[in-house]
């Protein structure tokens, strides 16, 4: 998407402009010539001359990466790498009834999607085809294997062991590296994201999910003010939690698997430490003061009677936890402290051959840590710190699914090998791989389960989170891509917590400081900005073995005295301790330039810790990267040759990267960098240069025109207000049936745009059934250049007078023109599916579709009047409320068996179950689909569309937070206009302004009318755009006032108005909140079958509620009898008898208790109490009414 040169030109780049610039820097150079003097050619102060068109870097990396690009690389790495992995650790499985038998896994594959059937020649099938069927997208799951049969091992290749649904856009989708025709006739829209998945026909994000860090130290204070090391470390084979802890002033370590807390020196010895002096060097190095505070926890070691290894090993093994599978022989105490210590404490730092060495080195520094950090609170970490938190992607939540899922096939698959091998006298030689083939459901399920409810409840990893999935929220080509974007973190809503809500300095360019909900998930929810990626894993091996090329010294051969040496530096690679380095720049320095070499992966980031010493190498997946331009002395390394390169065409993106221009620093070593936003700003010591400003925002803030003029909640609340703007969603919206669609009839790109804008496509405007077979090849040639033009616009440019009118315009009210409205402004269609399944029962019965009864026959009914002869209304049909648009009818008895025979069929009695429309306005049948599940079920869909123009009620929002309802609608003869004869297509209240300080959109009004005049688009762009002062000059060379005002007539008294009118374009969104959708009356209607009140909510036609408050106002009236009416009469008034005897209920005239009917009284209370009075009293509590006759 490498946009033209030309047309993205700034407008500020006129002939004019440019000479007045020229001349004025003439006279600046002439007058320090005779100041100053010269070298070389330039002044010592001379400025610095910006790189033009630095920012088509963006476009370039968009078109690599994509606003979806880190889902789909994360996806990508877990089905090519990720699986092989998963599948390595549990390759085996062995019986422990037959010890010859064993299965092993050999190698794992996921075909392309395909479709579950086998009958059918073309296996292959589209997403489209998935989301009006409701079939999942999904690809088979193959694996190689070799097994024991009898007293040979078989190897089969390509077995099936289940389905994983496959992202939209992966390497495994039929979307990938397609043209736009291609995807045209697989009716995809090319400007869709994808990074979704499809189960049921429904689409599904798995948003990011914000964690801490895995496998690094974090230091952290408790409750009670003690300081706390935590590692949560996380490998392939096992996930665990270690803490190291200060408790009276003695440190312990805290394992879940260990019941008790362990002194950390015994656990050192159990390590195989023994000497004290060690310990306390690997923990202090030759620091005194640390070494007193340590030297409670040796003390506390021997008076625990602890000298040796096995001393220590037996003291832990006593306090394990011990899972003890059944039939298996006891271990000593020691020996399981021995295997707890290597694979579960710690679980990230490797033991070979029982060395503990690294592990003990680990706890040390842990240990060390928690001593420097409760001598000095600054060491304690912040949790919020972006270069803390790792994000993890579809591709990890889907390899830990996978996981739980495979580890559970295999156990199942086990379980059954197990049962089979016992029995004695089997009459044919055992085959596993039918076994392995019966239980593939499981996987396949599995995935759909936890895809299509969002629960990940894996409790082999102790975790269950809920809500990971959503549906793809499509109201608008926006909504879609802020979904993709959006982060997710693991706080609860309901904790009134600042901290993590706030806006971390750290999270500048990463995270977009406008685009969060209000409410509570505010600054919970945050959404990437336009430039990040999110890592996937690397190889660390290469890594440590570079690392120790340039000179780091091995941890395994350094005592502690070594480790802690004054201008030490211990390096760490992903939070394991590779050694110690004396040179920490030079190797630091080194390193990052093999990385620009593309020795390493661009990915891989390294920076030093100087608080704690240490230099830090990082290759972990999850990590928020960004790219920028490096500086060297002084001058960027992308030059004018190279940006005229990239707008050739010559070079793209990864070329930049390869050639050492351009790299991506992450969080942790952004902070060790020193970076320059603009040209002007470098300094002797700048390391990078920004490639632009504005991608601070993300792409919903992008949208927005001069957001820097703006109070900063305005572009939050517009953040909010675009993803609901009604627009075109993609292309091909006219071929989806989806639930809820709303589009705008005539959308428009905006007049002034924004770089984002064009960059995600938010300003084509699409045109309906673009490819058309038959078509010669120059309107094919013709159409193919429009279809390059097209995108997915929300909003209409609409003509603006700031003034008072009527007074329907008060708080944010709008008044709007009826003959902008005849025209198309804000007309939307909304379209709405219906679904119904034809069942085929058990026991040999099916629904069926009835044609409807003849018009001369007593069962016609008009509501009947739409239907065809097969049952199903015609499309192009106007449905009224309550008209029947499928005559289905059921069989009254599915469940007992029918018998057989030939008149079975005769014999069955239907019953009608009709799908009738009950929406109160009218619509047209758009679309009807017939096809058929998964299962084999008759599926049909019918799509209801409905066309809405505005209304008084209905929702406005422009691109600056201001929202407002349409007041009041005027004849066009009744509105001002302007000497020129132009009447605005909204008048908008002058209120609107000074509180909300959104001068943005003066400013939008202002270029939007010069762009008019010019006949050009103008640019809002974040801290840049088209000036006012330019916008202002095109305005006075039209003949226009340069403040945007002009003389505006009455059109009610036809004199002029006593002020000059602010007038001008503005783009104007319509949302999908319309008082057709919301508005609500009733008088007599359904009730609760419980309590026999009014039922609740507009969509069963309840009640309108008189709560709690509305009853408080009523009793300070004093007003009794409204109260009683609206309580009880008008709701469930209800008629009882009652004893005044015994106080109980009664039937009529009756006294079940007192066997009598003399003090029977009957009285009116509220349906509801007298059932409350009844379950009471099933409950043995019995309430006795004390009456008083009423005067």
């Amino acid at each position: 998407m490498v946009t033209k040169a030309k047309t993205t030109e700034l407008a500020n780049d006129t002939p004019a402009f440019l000479a007045e610039k020229k001349q004025a820097s003439v006279a600046v150079d002439e007058d320090r010539w005779q100041t100053q003097g010269q070298y070389g050619g330039k002044g010592v102060a001379d400025p610095i001359k910006e790189i033009e068109d630095k920012w088509k870097l963006l476009p370039a990396f968009l078109k690599v990466k994509g606003l979806v690009k880190q889902h789909i690389d994360s996806f990508n790495y877990f089905i090519n790498v990720d699986l092989q992995k998963i599948v390595k650790a549990n390759e085996k499985v062995t019986s422990e009834v037959d010890p010859h038998f064993f299965l092993k896994y050999t190698g794992i594959r996921v075909g392309p999607p395909e479709r579950p059937e086998n009958d059918v020649a073309n296996r292959s099938y589209t997403p489209h085809e998935c989301r009006l069927r409701d079939l999942t997208y999904a690809g088979n799951i193959y694996v190689d294997v070799e097994y024991v049969r009898g007293r040979q091992i078989v190897r089969k290749k390509g077995v099936n062991i289940g389905r994983m649904p496959i992202m939209l856009r992966s390497s495994h989708c039929v979307l990938t590296n397609k043209k736009d025709v291609e995807l045209a006739k697989m009716t995809e829209c090319p400007l869709d994201p994808g990074g979704y998945f499809i189960v049921k026909g429904v689409e599904k994000v798995i948003l990011v999910q914000e964690q801490l860090s895995k496998n690094r130290i974090l230091i952290d204070v408790d409750k009670k003010g003690c300081v706390v090391a935590n590692v949560q470390s996380s490998t392939h084979e096992r996930k665990s939690k270690t803490y190291v802890l200060v408790k009276h002033n003695k440190i312990y370590l805290k394992h879940n698997s260990i019941s008790e807390d362990i002194p950390v020196v015994v656990a050192m010895k159990a390590m195989g430490i023994q000497s004290d002096k060690e310990i306390a060097q690997l923990v202090c190095g030759n620091d005194h003061e640390l070494l007193d505070a340590f030297a409670i926890n040796l003390e506390e070691c021997s008076k625990l009677k602890i000298f040796t290894q096995q001393q220590s090993l037996d003291h832990i093994g006593s306090k394990v936890k011990v899972t003890r599978k059944i039939a298996t022989v006891r271990r000593p105490p020691s020996e399981e402290a021995l295997e707890i210590l290597a694979t579960v404490v710690l679980a990230h730092v490797p033991v070979e051959d029982l060395n503990f060495r690294e592990k003990a080195i680990y706890i040390a520094m842990m240990v060390r840590r928690v001593l420097q950090a409760t001598d000095n609170e600054a060491l304690v970490d912040d949790r919020d710190y972006v270069g803390n938190k790792r994000l993890e992607l579809a591709g990890q939540l889907l390899s830990l699914l996978f996981e739980d899922l495979f580890k559970k096939f295999n156990s199942d698959f086990k379980l059954n090998v197990d049962k089979t091998l016992k029995k004695p006298n089997r009459t044919q030689e055992f085959d596993a791989i039918n076994q392995l083939l019966l239980h593939g459901d499981h996987i396949t399920g599995g995935f759909v389960r936890a895809i299509s409810t969002g629960n990940w409840a894996l409790k082999r990893f102790k975790m269950d989170r809920q809500g990971i999935t959503q549906v793809l929220s499509r109201l608008s080509y926006i909504s879609a891509l802020g979904m993709m974007t959006r982060i997710q973190s693991q706080f609860e809503k309901t904790r009134k917590v600042s901290g993590p809500r706030s806006l971390q300095p750290s999270g500048w360019g990463m995270l977009c400081p406008a685009d969060t909900p209000e409410g509570e998930a505010c600054g919970l929810v945050k959404n990437l900005a336009l430039m990040t990626h999110i890592t996937t894993d690397d190889e660390e091996e290469p890594l440590k073995k570079l690392a120790f090329v340039l000179g780091v010294e091995d941890v395994n051969f350094l005592t502690g005295a070594e480790l802690y040496l004054a201008g030490t530096y211990v390096v760490f690679l992903n939070g394991l301790v590779l050694g110690v380095t004396r040179r920490p720049t030079k190797f630091v320095h080194n390193f990052r330039r093999l990385r620009r070499a593309g020795r390493v992966s661009e990915f891989v980031s390294i920076y030093v810790n100087e608080h704690i010493k240490t230099v830090n190498i990082a290759s972990d997946g999850g990590r928020i990267c960004r790219p920028l331009i490096i500086v060297e002395n002084t001058k960027p390394r992308v030059t004018e040759k190279h940006i005229k390169a990239l707008t050739a065409g010559k070079l793209a993106f990864d070329d930049f990267l390869h050639m050492g221009l351009v790299e991506y620093l992450d969080v942790n070593e952004e902070s060790d960098n020193n970076i320059a936003i603009y040209e002007r700003d470098i300094i002797p010591e700048t390391t990078h240069l920004e490639i632009e400003p504005f991608t601070i925002l993300g792409a919903v803030a992008g949208l927005i025109p001069y957001p820097h003029h703006n109070q900063s909640p305005r572009n939050t609340y517009q953040c909010a207000m675009g993803k609901q703007a009604i627009g075109a969603i993609a292309y091909n919206q006219l071929n989806r049936i989806d639930t809820l669609l709303y589009l705008m009839v005539y959308p428009q790109q905006p007049m002034v745009k924004t770089k984002t804008i064009e960059l995600i496509g938010y300003d084509k405007v699409w045109i309906g059934g673009v490819f058309c077979e038959f078509l010669g090849c120059i309107v094919k040639w013709f159409l193919m250049q429009m279809y390059k033009r097209l995108q997915l616009p929300a909003g209409q440019n609409a003509t603006v007078a700031v003034m008072s009118y009527s007074g329907y315009d008060i708080e944010d009210a709008l008044v709007i023109n009826k003959s902008s409205l005849d025209r198309g402004f804000g007309r939307c269609q909304v379209m709405r599916k219906y679904v119904t399944m034809v069942r085929k029962y058990a026991n040999g019965t099916y629904d069926r579709l009835a044609d409807p009864p003849q018009r001369n026959s007593e069962f016609w009914h008009e509501k009947y009047d739409i239907l065809e002869g097969d049952g199903i209304a015609g499309v192009g049909e106007r449905v009224n409320s309550g008209s029947v648009y499928l005559n289905k009818q059921s069989p009254s008895n599915t469940t007992s068996d029918m018998g057989l025979g030939a008149n079975t069929q005769k014999d069955i009695s239907w019953k009608s179950t009709p799908m009738t429309y009950k929406s109160p306005a009218p619509g047209y049948i758009d679309k009807v689909l017939l096809t058929t599940t998964e299962s084999d079920q008759t599926l049909i869909k019918v799509l209801v569309r409905q066309t809405r123009r505005p209304e008084i009620g209905d929702k406005f929002s422009s691109r600056h937070g201001q929202k407002g309802v349409c007041g009041i609608i005027v004849q066009q003869e009744d509105m001002p206009f302007t000497d020129i004869g132009v009447c605005p297509d909204i008048i908008m209240n002058p209120h609107g302004f000074p509180s909300r300080m959104t001068v943005g959109k003066m400013i939008e009004l202002l270029a939007g009318k010069a762009g008019v005049l010019k006949g050009r688009l103008q640019y809002g762009t974040a801290f840049g755009g088209s000036k006012v002062e330019d916008m202002s000059r095109i305005l006075i060379e039209n003949g226009f006032s340069y403040s945007g005002k002009d003389y505006v007539t009455s059109g009610i008294t036809g004199e002029p108005l006593s002020a000059y009118i602010f007038f001008g374009p503005v783009y104007y969104q319509k949302l999908k909140h319309m008082v057709m959708d919301k508005m609500h009356a009733r008088a007599r209607g359904p009730r609760a079958t419980l309590t026999r009140q009014p039922t609740e909510g507009r969509s069963r036609d309840g009640g309108l509620r008189l709560g709690e408050m509305e009853r408080d106002c009523l009793i300070g009236y004093g007003a009794s009898m409204l109260l009683l009416e609206r309580l009880m009469l008008s709701s469930d008034a209800f008629e009882i008898h009652v004893c005044e005897l015994c106080g109980l209920l009664g039937y009529q005239g009756w006294c079940q208790y007192c066997k009598s009917s003399k003090k029977m009284v009957s009285m009116q209370i509220p349906y509801a109490a007298k059932l409350l009075f009844q379950e009471l009293t099933s409950m043995n509590v019995l309430p006795r009414l004390v009456l008083e006759s009423a005067l």
